[in-house]
């Protein structure tokens, strides 16, 4: 870390250097979507298990077996059960799907919700994730997002 006494030269001797670049918060979000990686507050919170988030991994095996963190009463029944929804990847053409716009099966119906999203440089279309039920939660699952009141594939 930096004392904040010397941060501005810090921030100086970088933008001295031709090779360094300034970056925002919009570079942030298409690179941790495209990554896979959460916001808090934006796709978890207090309220997310890490089943739902499909952050099991995160969890070592002892630990489950143990059952010895906290949250265990509640996270290990839903590993080896169900859990109301489950957050999902998601790509679009069209317009880039943003939070709380709404994800919707094939035939119409409302499953799911937008926490994030963004058009991805890198990949040259739309991100996003969200969480939907479990049954929409496969890879390769045909949905929509309600993107400006107009309905595209996701």
């Amino acid at each position: 870390s930096v004392p904040a006494q010397r941060a501005v030269e810090l921030a100086d001797k970088l933008l001295d250097n031709s090779e360094v670049k300034l970056a925002g918060l919009a570079a942030r979000d298409s690179l941790r979507l495209e990554a896979g990686l959460c916001l808090y507050g934006n796709d978890i919170d207090e309220t997310t298990t890490p089943v739902e988030a499909s952050l099991v991994w995160t969890i070592g095996k002892r630990r489950r077996v143990s059952m010895d963190f906290p949250g265990a009463m509640v996270i290990v029944p839903q590993i080896k059960g169900k859990v109301l929804r489950k957050r999902v990847g998601l790509t679009s053409t069209g317009p880039p799907a943003r939070q709380h716009a709404h994800i919707l099966n094939s035939e119409g119906h409302v499953i799911g919700e937008v926490t994030s999203g963004c058009p991805s440089p890198s990949l040259r279309i739309n991100v996003a994730m969200g969480y939907v039920e479990p049954e929409y939660s496969k890879a390769g699952t045909a949905l929509r997002l309600e993107v400006r009141k107009k309905l595209v594939d996701g």
